[in-house]
Protein backbone atom coordinates (compact mmCIF):
# COMPACT_ATOMS: atom_id res chain seq x y z
CA UNK A 1 0.00 0.00 0.00
CA UNK A 2 1.21 3.51 -0.67
CA UNK A 3 2.73 5.40 2.20
CA UNK A 4 3.46 2.25 4.21
CA UNK A 5 7.04 1.70 5.37
CA UNK A 6 9.09 -0.83 3.48
CA UNK A 7 10.17 -3.89 5.45
CA UNK A 8 13.54 -3.97 7.19
CA UNK A 9 16.03 -6.31 5.55
CA UNK A 10 18.42 -8.75 7.21
CA UNK A 11 21.10 -6.93 9.17
CA UNK A 12 19.23 -3.62 9.16
CA UNK A 13 20.85 -2.43 5.88
CA UNK A 14 17.52 -1.28 4.47
CA UNK A 15 15.57 1.25 6.55
CA UNK A 16 11.77 1.41 6.67
CA UNK A 17 10.80 4.10 4.16
CA UNK A 18 7.48 4.97 2.62
CA UNK A 19 7.05 4.42 -1.07
CA UNK A 20 6.28 8.11 -1.58
CA UNK A 21 9.53 9.18 0.08
CA UNK A 22 11.52 6.65 -1.96
CA UNK A 23 9.98 7.87 -5.23
CA UNK A 24 10.77 11.48 -4.30
CA UNK A 25 14.40 10.56 -3.53
CA UNK A 26 14.78 8.74 -6.85
CA UNK A 27 13.21 11.59 -8.83
CA UNK A 28 15.41 14.14 -7.05
CA UNK A 29 18.54 12.10 -7.73
CA UNK A 30 17.57 11.73 -11.40
CA UNK A 31 17.09 15.48 -11.76
CA UNK A 32 20.45 16.04 -10.07
CA UNK A 33 22.10 13.69 -12.57
CA UNK A 34 20.39 15.28 -15.59
CA UNK A 35 21.33 18.80 -14.49
CA UNK A 36 24.91 18.31 -13.27
CA UNK A 37 26.16 15.73 -15.79
CA UNK A 38 26.13 18.11 -18.82
CA UNK A 39 28.06 20.71 -16.80
CA UNK A 40 30.59 18.09 -15.72
CA UNK A 41 31.05 16.84 -19.30
CA UNK A 42 31.34 20.37 -20.66
CA UNK A 43 34.11 21.29 -18.22
CA UNK A 44 35.98 17.99 -17.97
CA UNK A 45 34.97 15.92 -21.01
CA UNK A 46 37.65 17.06 -23.49
CA UNK A 47 40.87 15.39 -22.51
CA UNK A 48 44.45 16.13 -23.34
CA UNK A 49 45.01 12.92 -25.27
CA UNK A 50 42.83 13.54 -28.32
CA UNK A 51 39.40 12.16 -29.18
CA UNK A 52 39.94 8.83 -27.41
CA UNK A 53 40.88 10.49 -24.15
CA UNK A 54 37.88 12.82 -24.46
CA UNK A 55 35.47 9.90 -24.97
CA UNK A 56 36.97 8.03 -22.00
CA UNK A 57 36.57 11.12 -19.85
CA UNK A 58 32.93 11.47 -20.83
CA UNK A 59 32.27 7.80 -19.99
CA UNK A 60 34.05 8.23 -16.64
CA UNK A 61 31.96 11.31 -15.84
CA UNK A 62 28.73 9.48 -16.68
CA UNK A 63 29.67 6.38 -14.66
CA UNK A 64 30.77 8.47 -11.68
CA UNK A 65 27.56 10.49 -11.92
CA UNK A 66 25.42 7.34 -12.00
CA UNK A 67 27.16 5.99 -8.89
CA UNK A 68 27.05 9.26 -6.93
CA UNK A 69 23.47 10.13 -7.84
CA UNK A 70 22.48 6.51 -7.25
CA UNK A 71 23.88 6.93 -3.75
CA UNK A 72 21.73 10.03 -3.33
CA UNK A 73 18.65 8.09 -4.51
CA UNK A 74 19.08 5.43 -1.79
CA UNK A 75 20.52 7.75 0.86
CA UNK A 76 17.52 7.48 3.17
CA UNK A 77 16.66 3.90 2.26
CA UNK A 78 20.15 2.39 2.68
CA UNK A 79 22.76 4.90 3.93
CA UNK A 80 25.51 2.26 4.09
CA UNK A 81 25.01 1.24 0.44
CA UNK A 82 24.81 4.91 -0.53
CA UNK A 83 28.22 5.53 1.09
CA UNK A 84 29.71 2.59 -0.83
CA UNK A 85 28.26 3.95 -4.10
CA UNK A 86 29.68 7.42 -3.40
CA UNK A 87 33.15 6.00 -2.75
CA UNK A 88 32.90 3.93 -5.94
CA UNK A 89 31.99 7.05 -7.95
CA UNK A 90 34.92 8.96 -6.43
CA UNK A 91 37.31 6.12 -7.31
CA UNK A 92 36.05 6.11 -10.92
CA UNK A 93 36.52 9.86 -11.06
CA UNK A 94 40.08 9.69 -9.75
CA UNK A 95 40.92 6.71 -12.00
CA UNK A 96 40.11 8.90 -15.02
CA UNK A 97 42.33 11.69 -13.62
CA UNK A 98 39.38 14.05 -13.46
CA UNK A 99 39.42 17.09 -11.25
CA UNK A 100 36.55 18.23 -9.00
CA UNK A 101 33.17 17.86 -10.73
CA UNK A 102 29.79 19.49 -10.11
CA UNK A 103 28.56 15.92 -9.63
CA UNK A 104 30.63 15.76 -6.44
CA UNK A 105 27.68 17.46 -4.78
CA UNK A 106 26.26 13.93 -4.57
CA UNK A 107 29.08 12.97 -2.18
CA UNK A 108 28.06 15.75 0.18
CA UNK A 109 24.44 14.62 0.09
CA UNK A 110 25.43 11.02 0.81
CA UNK A 111 27.54 12.09 3.83
CA UNK A 112 24.54 14.05 5.03
CA UNK A 113 22.39 10.92 4.69
CA UNK A 114 24.83 8.73 6.65
CA UNK A 115 24.72 11.14 9.60
CA UNK A 116 20.99 11.82 9.43
CA UNK A 117 19.55 8.34 8.84
CA UNK A 118 22.37 5.82 9.18
CA UNK A 119 22.82 3.40 12.04
CA UNK A 120 25.40 4.18 14.72
CA UNK A 121 28.06 2.27 12.76
CA UNK A 122 27.18 4.00 9.47
CA UNK A 123 27.19 7.34 11.28
CA UNK A 124 30.82 6.91 12.29
CA UNK A 125 31.77 5.40 8.94
CA UNK A 126 30.46 8.62 7.40
CA UNK A 127 32.55 10.68 9.83
CA UNK A 128 35.66 8.67 8.96
CA UNK A 129 34.89 9.04 5.26
CA UNK A 130 34.69 12.82 5.65
CA UNK A 131 38.16 12.95 7.27
CA UNK A 132 39.83 10.36 5.06
CA UNK A 133 38.07 11.63 1.94
CA UNK A 134 39.31 15.16 2.64
CA UNK A 135 42.87 13.84 2.92
CA UNK A 136 42.56 11.79 -0.28
CA UNK A 137 41.06 14.75 -2.18
CA UNK A 138 43.85 17.09 -1.11
CA UNK A 139 46.63 14.64 -2.02
CA UNK A 140 44.90 13.78 -5.31
CA UNK A 141 44.51 17.39 -6.39
CA UNK A 142 48.16 18.18 -5.61
CA UNK A 143 49.77 14.98 -6.88
CA UNK A 144 47.51 14.02 -9.83
CA UNK A 145 45.66 17.03 -11.13
CA UNK A 146 48.73 19.22 -10.68
CA UNK A 147 47.29 21.96 -8.48
CA UNK A 148 50.22 24.20 -7.53
CA UNK A 149 52.65 22.22 -9.73
CA UNK A 150 54.53 25.35 -10.78
CA UNK A 151 55.24 26.45 -7.24
CA UNK A 152 58.11 25.70 -4.92
CA UNK A 153 58.02 22.82 -2.46
CA UNK A 154 57.02 25.04 0.43
CA UNK A 155 54.26 26.65 -1.62
CA UNK A 156 52.99 23.23 -2.68
CA UNK A 157 52.91 22.16 0.97
CA UNK A 158 50.98 25.32 1.85
CA UNK A 159 48.54 24.77 -1.02
CA UNK A 160 48.12 21.13 -0.08
CA UNK A 161 47.43 22.02 3.55
CA UNK A 162 44.89 24.61 2.48
CA UNK A 163 43.20 22.09 0.17
CA UNK A 164 43.16 19.54 3.00
CA UNK A 165 41.46 21.99 5.36
CA UNK A 166 38.93 23.09 2.74
CA UNK A 167 38.10 19.49 1.73
CA UNK A 168 37.60 18.35 5.31
CA UNK A 169 35.51 21.44 6.06
CA UNK A 170 33.28 20.85 3.02
CA UNK A 171 32.79 17.14 3.69
CA UNK A 172 32.57 17.63 7.45
CA UNK A 173 29.99 20.41 7.08
CA UNK A 174 27.69 18.06 5.16
CA UNK A 175 28.15 15.35 7.82
CA UNK A 176 27.52 17.80 10.70
CA UNK A 177 24.33 19.07 9.03
CA UNK A 178 23.09 15.50 8.82
CA UNK A 179 24.00 14.96 12.47
CA UNK A 180 21.98 18.01 13.48
CA UNK A 181 18.98 16.73 11.55
CA UNK A 182 19.43 13.37 13.27
CA UNK A 183 19.17 15.14 16.63
CA UNK A 184 16.02 16.93 15.45
CA UNK A 185 14.44 13.65 14.33
CA UNK A 186 15.32 11.97 17.60
CA UNK A 187 13.82 14.87 19.53
CA UNK A 188 10.62 14.57 17.50
CA UNK A 189 10.50 10.84 18.11
CA UNK A 190 11.01 11.34 21.85
CA UNK A 191 8.34 14.02 21.95
CA UNK A 192 5.95 11.83 19.98
CA UNK A 193 6.54 8.94 22.38
CA UNK A 194 6.01 11.26 25.33
CA UNK A 195 2.74 12.58 23.90
CA UNK A 196 1.59 9.03 23.20
CA UNK A 197 2.41 7.98 26.77
CA UNK A 198 0.57 11.02 28.13
CA UNK A 199 -2.43 10.25 25.95
CA UNK A 200 -2.49 6.64 27.16
CA UNK A 201 -2.20 7.81 30.77
CA UNK A 202 -5.05 10.27 30.26
CA UNK A 203 -7.19 7.57 28.67
CA UNK A 204 -6.45 5.23 31.57
CA UNK A 205 -7.39 7.92 34.08
CA UNK A 206 -10.61 8.53 32.16
CA UNK A 207 -11.44 4.83 32.20
CA UNK A 208 -10.77 4.65 35.93
CA UNK A 209 -12.97 7.70 36.52
CA UNK A 210 -15.84 6.28 34.47
CA UNK A 211 -15.47 2.89 36.15
CA UNK A 212 -15.58 4.59 39.55
CA UNK A 213 -18.68 6.58 38.61
CA UNK A 214 -20.29 3.48 37.14
CA UNK A 215 -19.69 1.53 40.33
CA UNK A 216 -21.04 4.32 42.55
CA UNK A 217 -24.20 4.71 40.49
CA UNK A 218 -24.95 1.06 39.78
CA UNK A 219 -24.05 -0.27 43.24
CA UNK A 220 -26.18 2.30 45.03
CA UNK A 221 -29.13 1.98 42.67
CA UNK A 222 -29.11 -1.82 42.76
CA UNK A 223 -28.89 -1.81 46.56
CA UNK A 224 -31.99 0.40 46.72
CA UNK A 225 -33.80 -1.72 44.13
CA UNK A 226 -32.99 -4.97 45.96
CA UNK A 227 -34.13 -3.56 49.32
CA UNK A 228 -37.36 -2.26 47.82
CA UNK A 229 -37.99 -5.51 45.94
CA UNK A 230 -37.58 -7.52 49.13
CA UNK A 231 -39.96 -5.20 50.96
CA UNK A 232 -42.51 -5.36 48.15
CA UNK A 233 -42.36 -9.15 48.11
CA UNK A 234 -43.20 -9.37 51.82
CA UNK A 235 -45.83 -6.61 51.69
CA UNK A 236 -47.57 -7.83 48.53
CA UNK A 237 -50.17 -9.88 50.41
CA UNK A 238 -50.47 -7.95 53.67
CA UNK A 239 -50.18 -4.33 52.55
CA UNK A 240 -50.64 -3.93 48.80
CA UNK A 241 -50.31 -0.14 49.03
CA UNK A 242 -46.80 -0.49 50.46
CA UNK A 243 -45.91 -2.90 47.68
CA UNK A 244 -47.19 -0.41 45.13
CA UNK A 245 -45.08 2.35 46.72
CA UNK A 246 -42.01 0.11 46.73
CA UNK A 247 -42.48 -0.74 43.06
CA UNK A 248 -42.74 2.97 42.28
CA UNK A 249 -39.47 3.60 44.10
CA UNK A 250 -37.85 0.76 42.17
CA UNK A 251 -38.98 2.23 38.86
CA UNK A 252 -37.81 5.74 39.80
CA UNK A 253 -34.42 4.51 41.01
CA UNK A 254 -33.93 2.36 37.93
CA UNK A 255 -34.78 5.25 35.59
CA UNK A 256 -32.36 7.55 37.41
CA UNK A 257 -29.60 4.94 37.27
CA UNK A 258 -30.26 4.29 33.59
CA UNK A 259 -30.01 8.00 32.82
CA UNK A 260 -26.69 8.27 34.69
CA UNK A 261 -25.29 5.18 32.98
CA UNK A 262 -26.28 6.52 29.56
CA UNK A 263 -24.49 9.78 30.35
CA UNK A 264 -21.33 7.88 31.32
CA UNK A 265 -21.48 5.74 28.20
CA UNK A 266 -21.88 8.86 26.06
CA UNK A 267 -18.76 10.34 27.64
CA UNK A 268 -16.89 7.09 27.04
CA UNK A 269 -17.95 6.80 23.41
CA UNK A 270 -17.67 10.42 22.28
CA UNK A 271 -15.02 11.69 24.72
CA UNK A 272 -17.15 14.65 25.69
CA UNK A 273 -16.54 16.75 28.75
CA UNK A 274 -17.94 15.86 32.12
CA UNK A 275 -21.71 16.04 32.31
CA UNK A 276 -23.69 17.44 35.22
CA UNK A 277 -22.30 16.09 38.50
CA UNK A 278 -24.07 15.73 41.84
CA UNK A 279 -23.69 18.56 44.36
CA UNK A 280 -24.64 19.11 47.99
CA UNK A 281 -28.12 20.05 46.84
CA UNK A 282 -28.61 16.45 45.68
CA UNK A 283 -27.86 14.95 49.10
CA UNK A 284 -31.48 15.25 50.24
CA UNK A 285 -32.63 13.18 47.27
CA UNK A 286 -29.95 10.61 48.12
CA UNK A 287 -31.14 10.43 51.73
CA UNK A 288 -34.74 10.06 50.52
CA UNK A 289 -33.73 7.08 48.36
CA UNK A 290 -32.04 5.48 51.34
CA UNK A 291 -35.13 6.01 53.52
CA UNK A 292 -37.31 4.40 50.86
CA UNK A 293 -34.97 1.39 50.97
CA UNK A 294 -35.72 0.94 54.67
CA UNK A 295 -32.60 2.61 56.10
CA UNK A 296 -33.01 5.63 58.34
CA UNK A 297 -29.98 7.93 58.06
CA UNK A 298 -29.46 10.22 61.04
CA UNK A 299 -27.79 13.29 59.59
CA UNK A 300 -25.85 15.85 61.58
CA UNK A 301 -24.21 18.87 59.95
CA UNK A 302 -22.15 20.92 62.42
CA UNK A 303 -20.82 23.37 61.54
CA UNK A 304 -22.51 24.16 58.26
CA UNK A 305 -20.62 25.18 55.08
CA UNK A 306 -19.28 28.75 55.42
CA UNK A 307 -19.92 29.37 51.73
CA UNK A 308 -20.15 27.52 48.43
CA UNK A 309 -17.55 24.72 48.52
CA UNK A 310 -15.66 23.86 45.30
CA UNK A 311 -17.49 21.57 42.89
CA UNK A 312 -14.86 18.81 43.24
CA UNK A 313 -15.36 18.78 47.02
CA UNK A 314 -19.15 18.63 46.66
CA UNK A 315 -18.85 15.71 44.23
CA UNK A 316 -16.43 13.86 46.54
CA UNK A 317 -18.71 14.34 49.56
CA UNK A 318 -21.74 13.11 47.60
CA UNK A 319 -19.99 10.01 46.20
CA UNK A 320 -18.40 9.05 49.52
CA UNK A 321 -21.73 9.33 51.33
CA UNK A 322 -23.45 7.47 48.49
CA UNK A 323 -21.08 4.51 48.85
CA UNK A 324 -21.22 4.58 52.66
CA UNK A 325 -25.05 4.52 52.56
CA UNK A 326 -24.98 1.77 49.95
CA UNK A 327 -22.84 -0.34 52.29
CA UNK A 328 -25.34 0.41 55.08
CA UNK A 329 -28.20 -0.82 52.89
CA UNK A 330 -26.38 -4.00 51.97
CA UNK A 331 -24.83 -4.87 55.32
CA UNK A 332 -26.50 -2.65 57.93
CA UNK A 333 -29.27 -3.30 60.42
CA UNK A 334 -31.54 -0.41 59.51
CA UNK A 335 -29.83 2.76 60.73
CA UNK A 336 -26.76 4.80 59.83
CA UNK A 337 -25.28 7.87 61.52
CA UNK A 338 -23.76 10.53 59.27
CA UNK A 339 -21.89 13.55 60.61
CA UNK A 340 -20.55 16.37 58.42
CA UNK A 341 -18.30 19.05 59.87
CA UNK A 342 -17.64 21.95 57.50
CA UNK A 343 -14.56 23.56 59.04
CA UNK A 344 -12.83 26.64 57.55
CA UNK A 345 -10.10 24.59 55.87
CA UNK A 346 -11.66 21.14 55.46
CA UNK A 347 -14.75 19.01 55.67
CA UNK A 348 -14.78 15.95 57.92
CA UNK A 349 -17.11 13.05 57.12
CA UNK A 350 -18.07 10.38 59.61
CA UNK A 351 -20.52 7.64 58.60
CA UNK A 352 -21.12 4.57 60.72
CA UNK A 353 -23.63 1.76 60.87
CA UNK A 354 -24.05 -1.52 62.72
CA UNK A 355 -23.15 -4.56 60.65
CA UNK A 356 -23.67 -8.28 60.93
CA UNK A 357 -21.06 -10.92 61.56
CA UNK A 358 -20.85 -11.88 57.90
CA UNK A 359 -19.05 -8.63 57.01
CA UNK A 360 -15.29 -9.05 57.10
CA UNK A 361 -13.17 -6.54 58.96
CA UNK A 362 -11.05 -6.12 55.84
CA UNK A 363 -11.25 -2.76 54.15
CA UNK A 364 -11.05 -4.25 50.67
CA UNK A 365 -13.66 -4.13 47.92
CA UNK A 366 -14.28 -1.84 44.98
CA UNK A 367 -16.54 0.45 46.97
CA UNK A 368 -13.96 1.24 49.66
CA UNK A 369 -11.27 1.61 47.00
CA UNK A 370 -13.51 4.04 45.11
CA UNK A 371 -14.17 6.10 48.24
CA UNK A 372 -10.46 6.27 48.98
CA UNK A 373 -9.73 7.35 45.40
CA UNK A 374 -12.42 10.05 45.68
CA UNK A 375 -10.72 11.46 48.74
CA UNK A 376 -7.23 11.27 47.25
CA UNK A 377 -8.31 13.05 44.05
CA UNK A 378 -9.10 16.20 46.06
CA UNK A 379 -6.04 15.88 48.29
CA UNK A 380 -7.81 14.27 51.24
CA UNK A 381 -7.69 10.97 53.07
CA UNK A 382 -10.20 8.28 53.99
CA UNK A 383 -10.32 5.34 56.36
CA UNK A 384 -12.94 2.61 56.25
CA UNK A 385 -12.82 -0.19 58.81
CA UNK A 386 -14.85 -2.23 61.20
CA UNK A 387 -14.84 -1.18 64.84
CA UNK A 388 -16.57 -3.84 66.91
CA UNK A 389 -20.11 -4.17 65.61
CA UNK A 390 -19.98 -0.96 63.57
CA UNK A 391 -18.47 -0.18 60.21
CA UNK A 392 -16.99 3.33 60.24
CA UNK A 393 -16.02 5.54 57.31
CA UNK A 394 -13.96 8.62 58.16
CA UNK A 395 -12.78 11.12 55.57
CA UNK A 396 -11.10 14.51 55.69
CA UNK A 397 -11.15 16.66 52.54
CA UNK A 398 -9.33 20.00 52.26
CA UNK A 399 -11.62 22.80 51.15
CA UNK A 400 -9.36 25.75 50.44
CA UNK A 401 -11.08 29.04 49.80
CA UNK A 402 -14.87 29.01 49.46
CA UNK A 403 -16.91 31.43 47.48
Amino acid sequence: MRGHPRPRSVGGVIRPLSRTALVLDIVGAALLFLILTPFSVAFYGPGTGGATASAASVVAVVVAGVLMCGGVAIGRLAPALALVAAWAGAIVQMSASLGPLPLDLGILLVLYATAAWGSRAVLWWGFGSALFGGLVAAVYMVAVTGVGSGSSGWDQLTIGSLLLVLSILALGFAWVCGLLWRVVLRGRSTRSAQLQAEALAAEEQERVRIARDMHDIVAHSLAVVIAQADGARYAASAKPEMATEALGTIAQTARSALSDVRLLLTQLRHRQGDGPQPTLADLEALFAQVRQAGIEPRITVDPTPPGEPPGAIQLAVYRILQEALTNAIRHGDGAVDVHLAWLPDRVDIDARNTVGRELSSSSGGHGVIGMRERAQLVGGSLQAEREGTRFVVRASLPIGEVT
